[in-house]
């Protein structure tokens, strides 16, 4: 009880913001630091860093017991949002931003724990509001996993206008 009215004190709400609160930045990157996939300031995300080098996004991550699924080796969930998060970026790479529409995931081999693994994404097309991604998960040269995604791009007024719904909502 105590600690409870210490604690009523502060702020309530949304101290912790998401996408949807930097989407409108011009920054792709903006949001990253509060991915639940990769954001450095939330504490259920993976160590996976990307970067954009040559026209491609690189990552590189690796994965601890806690994203254990199959003994020794990776969720395949885990593996999924991580994909999702690599094309993601990728899809900037062709302008405007958008959301996934399809995600599709290969599972190789067992992508192993403990273990340094590197990500390669690209932008193949666009079509229109569509962009078409592919991405690969590597284990040192072993391919365990490969992605193709579609994003669709987006009005970004519709989503400054959810983000103001769920202000409303908050309050």
């Amino acid at each position: 009880e105590y600690v409870a009215k210490l604690l009523e004190q502060y702020p309530q709400g949304r101290l912790y913001e998401g996408f949807a609160e930097t989407a409108i930045s011009p920054d792709p990157h903006a949001f990253f630091d509060y991915s639940p996939v990769m954001g450095e300031a939330n504490p259920l995300a993976a160590p996976l860093r990307l970067e954009v080098r040559d026209g491609m996004v690189h990552g590189a991550v690796r994965f601890g017991s806690a994203y254990e699924g199959p003994p020794g080796a990776v969720h395949g969930g885990y593996v999924a949002c991580a994909f999702d998060e690599v094309l993601g970026l990728t899809q900037t790479i062709g302008g405007s931003p958008g959301m996934t529409g399809t995600l599709t995931i290969r599972y190789r081999r067992p992508t192993p724990l403990h273990t340094d693994l590197r990500f390669e994404g690209h932008l193949d097309r666009t079509e229109g509001r569509k962009k078409f991604t592919r991405g690969y998960l590597y284990a040192g040269d072993e391919l365990t996993a490969e992605a193709e995604g579609i994003f669709i791009t987006v009005d970004m007024t519709k989503i400054a206008a959810l983000m103001e719904a769920r202000k409303l909502a908050d309050s």
